[in-house]
């Protein structure tokens, strides 16, 4: 059973809503003034609350103000009840960080769906989804309810790309945003002598190629599959609503936070680790693209992309790592030996 904490000094409206409250299967807990309000909030930590504006003791604000600066109570939806209609109360309310805003005398149905719509975005930010294809859909799907669009991401597909297909060029105006169900996408930067530096590797429940649709740009990078993929095409509408509703915008930024750090980490490592530490740290990064053999399935000139340099000195680190025995080369495919010692190169680059 939900917590609601209702903080109202009129009596008589207090008992009237949480009577509403009460038939609605909520566990209500009433305050008469501010002060008690911010005791009862830290005393029960409800699921939700209620609050009049104009109120003895303290002030709606300043309960909102109160409660935002703790951590056990920031959190909780919150729902102004008041009386005062102008714009600028209103304006004051949301700016402090107010969930919602219903004024007296309100419509019992008005309220009851005002306090589902906002609990329902609270479970939604205190979901954890699985990072899967499944677990998109299941967030998308909570996104469509919460946002009481049922057209939301039904342009939403998944195609399937052949190896070495392109996906998007550099310089293309961005329409929509991937995510990878299956398979491996290489993001690569090209140089005007024709050369390439790959700047991430795409895998399975990766996004990619959301940094343009955010900055208005058309693409900086190039995308291609690595081996046959398929993926979750995002419109580039639905992509900007996610990022723009604050009922779902935090769950969805999370589930793209781990590739913008990959990102940062690998142009730390461009700057200022060895040629040896990015070739094994590159390996470490692919090391997904295995056959049944466990052989690593990239070319010597994609892994060079990655790393950030010629093929040849790759290559030459690649046969060194051999002789040392962390990798296998057979017929031109790598196995990787001891992946332990090649996290120990990137951490500390081991001298021969």
């Amino acid at each position: 059973m939900k917590k609601i904490l209702l903080i109202e000094d009129n009596l008589e409206v207090r008992e009237n809503t949480s009577e509403i409250l009460t038939l609605a299967g909520y566990d209500v807990v009433a305050a008469e003034n501010g002060k008690l309000g911010v005791e009862a909030a830290q005393k029960h930590t409800p699921d939700l609350i209620i609050c009049d504006i104009m109120m003895p003791e303290l002030d709606g604000y300043g309960v909102l103000h109160i409660l935002n600066k703790r951590p056990e109570t920031a959190n909780i939806p919150f729902i102004f009840l008041t009386a005062k209609t102008e714009k600028t109360d209103i304006r004051k309310g949301m700016n402090l960080g107010a969930d919602d805003y219903l004024t007296k005398p309100f419509d019992d149905t008005d309220l009851l769906n005002a306090i589902e719509a906002r609990l329902k975005k609270s479970e939604l930010q205190k979901k954890l989804y699985a990072s899967n294809s499944e677990g998109l859909e299941q967030f998308l799907s909570d996104a469509r309810t919460i946002l009481h669009n049922k057209d939301f991401a039904k342009d939403k597909k998944v195609k399937s790309f052949k190896k070495k297909h392109e996906i998007f060029t550099e310089g293309d105006s961005p329409t929509s945003v991937y995510f990878v169900k299956r398979g491996n996408v290489k993001i690569f930067k090209s140089h005007p002598d024709g050369k390439e530096l790959i700047t991430a590797i795409a895998n399975e429940n990766d996004f990619f190629g959301y940094e343009s649709v955010l900055e208005g740009t058309d693409y900086k990078e190039s995308a291609v599959a690595l081996q046959d993929s398929e993926l979750t095409v995002i419109p580039k509408q639905d992509f900007l609503t996610l990022i723009q509703s604050p009922g779902v915008s935090s769950t969805f930024i999370s589930m793209l936070c781990k590739k913008v750090a990959e990102k940062e980490n690998q142009l730390l490592n461009l700057a200022y680790n060895s040629v040896r530490q990015r070739t094994a740290e590159a390996l470490l990064k692919v090391s997904q693209l295995k056959d049944d053999k466990e052989n690593i399935q990239i070319s010597r000139d994609d892994l060079a992309k990655i790393v950030g340099t010629a093929s040849e000195s790759v290559i030459r680190v690649l046969s060194d790592f051999k002789d040392e025995g962390l990798i296998d080369i057979e017929s031109g495919k790598i196995r990787i030996k001891s992946q332990p010692k090649l996290e120990k190169v990137v951490r500390w680059n081991l001298a021969r």
